[in-house]
């Protein structure tokens, strides 16, 4: 036999390997495929084979995350991409919070801003949404002490009009969200918000605290967030 055939044919009878062991599974978004796919959490370990027998232990691998579709490994990172059914709908909620919140900073008395509410809602895939199911949702925050504060009152009956419950809310809706999103993405959040709040005229101060809770839970500058926020007073 050649010398350089008998080397090949060594090699491939003599080397480290990596026995791989399924510990769960899951759907996950392939960065691979690009898109949602199911997954196997795998942890492996490398061993030292010779002629097909394995002998010495060469330390565990991984865990890693292994596509069913593509077959390609990656690290646990992977699962905190959010898939794209899971993206959407924080997406969708993000939104509806930030309406939720400037309607009950700004009030609900004029009926373009409940329009523009429901308008911008709908378009974030609520499709179903009407002024009638937006005003019941901030009469329920509003009597849950724990969650939305109550319809602005410019400031009297010593209301908090951005108050740590509010501030709350919209930081858990916002926040795990923030990190998938292009800048341009985070920005349109927040003058979706802008243009209901300008639906019945220039911001008042408790929607103005709100817009501003928005950007910072966005991971806006606060000079961006002013930025967009008179932008967003500019017709087109």
């Amino acid at each position: 036999m050649h010398t350089q055939d008998r080397h090949e044919r060594n090699r491939c009878l003599v080397g480290v390997r990596t026995v791989w062991r399924t510990v769960g599974d899951g759907e996950f978004f392939c960065a691979d495929c690009g898109g949602d796919r199911n997954y196997h959490r795998r942890t492996g370990r490398r061993r030292l084979f010779a002629f097909g027998v394995p002998l010495l232990p060469r330390g565990p691998v991984g865990p890693v995350v292994e596509c069913t579709d593509c077959h390609s490994r990656s690290s646990l990172d992977a699962l905190d991409h959010p898939t794209t059914t899971r993206f959407s709908a924080m997406l969708r909620d993000a939104v509806h919070t930030v309406a939720l919140a400037v309607l009950a900073a700004g009030g609900t008395e004029a009926r373009g801003v409940r329009q523009a509410a429901v308008g911008t809602v709908r378009a974030a895939g609520y499709a179903d949404c009407n002024e009638e199911q937006l005003l019941t949702l901030i009469e329920a925050l509003a009597a849950d002490t724990g969650r939305l504060p109550g319809t602005y009152t410019d400031g009297r009956d010593g209301f908090d009009p951005c108050g740590t419950a509010l501030a709350i809310e919209l930081h858990e809706a916002l926040e795990p969200l923030a990190p998938h999103l292009a800048p341009a993405g985070r920005e349109s959040i927040l003058l979706q918000g802008a243009r209901i709040a300008l639906a019945d005229g220039p911001y008042r101060p408790a929607e103005r605290e709100v817009l501003a809770t928005v950007g910072r839970a966005l991971l806006l500058r606060p000079e961006d967030t002013d930025r967009l926020l008179t932008a967003a007073r500019t017709p087109s």
